[in-house]
């Protein structure tokens, strides 16, 4: 039998390009997945199916920016709209608006859930309590241009943010002051912070950049074929995964940076990528306007996807897996196995 073929879940739903998305932690009831849109209407996923939940409805613009809190009880977004909101996650209801004077880029949840960090095109970093939702936000200036993405380092003490100034900086929460800044050769895209918060991931150009997030030292840069737009590291570090222009998914050796394969799936530009918080397979996100969930090791059975022996007369036995859209049932489907 030759070897598997990677088939991605195709996740419908939503109708312009899929721009941001983020995983709970593991939960009692697995684990989910929130995405970005630019038609305004963030959704819920379940994690492992790409099943979908439900859809918050309440911005008035493009959303930008999505995450969860650990426990996925609650939900942020960031949008075109000047406002990040805080949403329960499990009614869909609207908890919190925070009304801003330009577009919201990106939004993180304090790891104790009780605050949110916003990046604007303000140029403005924002910290708002949200037992305290009538006070004055912690405010952070410095940058120069448009904030891409921003993200709170494990301790909560510090937060980091990517801009489009050619900057990634590093802020303390107390103090709101700048203690750290990194020039990149060009704008820098997304950021992540592995699990156990010893190192960020950012992109530029066609470059993915490693940092040590403790004394904010480069441990390493890999060059892909392409720009890329975003990457995430395996939680084992051991790989990572990343995408952008040329519409494909790759996938890198994190210790000698060479690459172990890629796939062609989406139809657009790559905007984001994940890794689930298992690490058995990673979510993105496209100009296409769909989400994609890959399997990290072809070939297992995993959520919808069940590997299966081809037919004794050697013809293909199944199809592309299609996560659930709004209103239909899911149903289990194969990887795809060439014979």
């Amino acid at each position: 039998m030759a070897g598997l073929r990677q088939t991605p879940l195709t996740c419908s739903g939503h109708t312009r390009p899929v721009v941001d998305l983020s995983f709970s932690d593991i939960t009692p009831f697995g684990y989910f997945l929130i995405s970005a849109c630019k038609d305004g209407k963030p959704m819920l996923r379940q994690g492992d199916t790409g099943d979908w939940i439900g859809t918050f409805e309440g911005h008035k613009g493009a959303v930008w920016g999505a995450t969860l809190n650990k426990d996925a009880t609650k939900a942020a977004t960031g949008a075109a709209d000047f406002s990040a909101k805080v949403w329960d996650a499990e009614k869909g209801e609207e908890l919190q608006s925070f009304a801003h004077k330009h577009i919201v880029k990106s939004v993180d949840f304090s790891a104790d859930s009780k605050t949110l960090l916003t990046g604007s095109n303000e140029k403005i970093l924002r910290i708002f309590d949200l037992q305290k939702p009538d006070a004055d936000p912690k405010q952070f200036l410095g940058h120069t241009s448009n904030i891409k993405a921003v993200h709170f380092n494990k301790e909560c003490n510090q937060v980091w943010s990517a801009s489009d100034d050619k900057t990634i900086r590093v802020w303390d929460v107390n103090s709101c002051k700048e203690i750290h800044c990194i020039e990149t050769p060009s704008a820098p895209g997304s950021l992540e912070l592995t699990s156990d918060g010893s190192i960020f991931t950012a992109t530029y150009g066609n470059f993915t950049v490693f940092y040590n997030a403790e004394n904010f030292e480069k441990i390493k840069e890999i060059k892909a074929p392409a720009p890329v737009n975003t990457a995430s590291l395996h939680p084992s570090k051991n790989f990572f995964v990343c995408g952008g222009e040329d519409f494909k998914m790759y996938k890198f050796d994190y210790y000698t940076g060479e690459e172990i394969e890629s796939f062609k799936g989406h139809f657009g530009p790559v905007h984001c990528v994940r890794f689930s918080p298992d690490g058995e397979l990673y979510a993105s996100g496209s100009e296409d306007g769909t989400l994609r969930l890959w399997q990290t090791t072809v070939g297992t059975t995993y959520g919808l996807w069940k590997c299966v022996a081809p037919d004794i007369d050697g013809t293909d036995t199944n199809s592309t897996p299609s996560a659930t859209t709004p209103g239909t049932a899911a149903a289990t489907e194969a990887v795809k196995v060439e014979s």
